[in-house]
């Protein structure tokens, strides 16, 4: 079987509009026999009758309203899709949007959220970096979100714009933040690690400096879990204060006043397209503001 002929369709989407041969070929410029023909070969394209004359006029099938439902849908992806390339379309695709797994829900949210207020449709991904710079490459994502600029030898000309750069502290429950000093905390109250690198090996230099052993309750791949697990009294939470502003902001959660000298910076990944999405420019002018 070839594949349908977009003329056919065009054809076929006529005469169901004017319920009429004659009609629907004065309106294409077409003889009407032509017009026959080209309605006769798409019915054996599909293999079923697309319409039943009663009277004078042609009325769809149950097998010709199904398949004008599916042609209206085509061509108005047609339409679409000249409009976005002639960037005349009022209308616009969502923003796809990459994640990176281990990343702050709330920074996301803060990033995404002057497109939200826009009506911006926002079709939103995690995954872990390699896959997700993959996809962009591939231009199946319009933007990366992570905490790494790409490598430089992959053969794809990546652009990171660094979005903020936050401290990375320790947040628990106040109950566990009685001591006296960062060395007596570390020493004293399990750990909630994330496994996102910059995080994960600045905490491995700052105990070796300490000469510190701590006990770690979990390692976990997931910031949101990293703040219910903090939430739930399990450790303290290894972690920017973005990951539990609510939490820290209703008093629950409190952080620790003792600088690790870790920070976590945000970036947004892009790459060269000449139809980028409408949004993005916008998102990646105004930023996020750490907090």
């Amino acid at each position: 079987m070839g594949p349908l002929n977009y003329h056919h369709l065009r054809y076929f989407r006529e005469v169901a509009r004017q319920g009429h041969l004659g009609r629907a070929a004065e309106v294409l410029n077409l003889s009407q026999s032509a017009m026959s023909i080209q309605i006769r070969q798409l019915e054996d394209r599909l293999g079923h009758k697309l319409f039943d004359r009663v009277g004078r006029r042609l009325v769809l099938t149950e097998a010709g309203r199904i398949a004008l439902d599916h042609a209206e849908r085509i061509f108005t992806a047609g339409e679409d899709l000249v409009a976005t390339l002639n960037r005349s379309s009022d209308s616009n695709p969502p923003l796809r949007v990459g994640a990176l797994s281990t990343l702050s829900r709330n920074f996301q949210l803060q990033f995404l959220r002057p497109a939200l207020a826009e009506n911006c449709d926002v079709a939103l991904r995690s995954g872990n970096t390699r896959t997700l710079l993959a996809d962009l490459a591939a231009l199946a994502l319009d933007v990366v979100l992570t905490t790494e600029v790409p490598a430089s030898d992959q053969g794809v000309d990546f652009a990171a714009q660094r979005l903020a750069e936050q401290p990375v502290q320790l947040h628990g429950s106040p109950e566990r933040l009685r001591h006296p000093s960062l060395r007596a905390m570390l020493e004293n109250e399990p750990l909630i690690l994330p496994t996102e690198n910059t995080i994960r090996a600045g905490m491995d230099n700052l105990l070796a400096r300490l000469q510190v052993s701590p006990r770690i309750a979990a390692t976990v791949d997931d910031m949101a879990m990293v703040r219910l697990l903090a939430r739930e009294g399990v450790g303290l939470a290894v972690a920017p204060a973005v990951v539990l502003a609510d939490e820290i902001a209703s008093g629950r959660i409190a952080t620790a006043p003792f600088d690790l000298g870790i920070s976590e910076p945000f970036y947004a990944v892009t790459v060269p397209r000449q139809f980028p999405h409408p949004a993005l420019a916008k998102l990646l002018a105004k930023g996020v503001t750490p907090g």
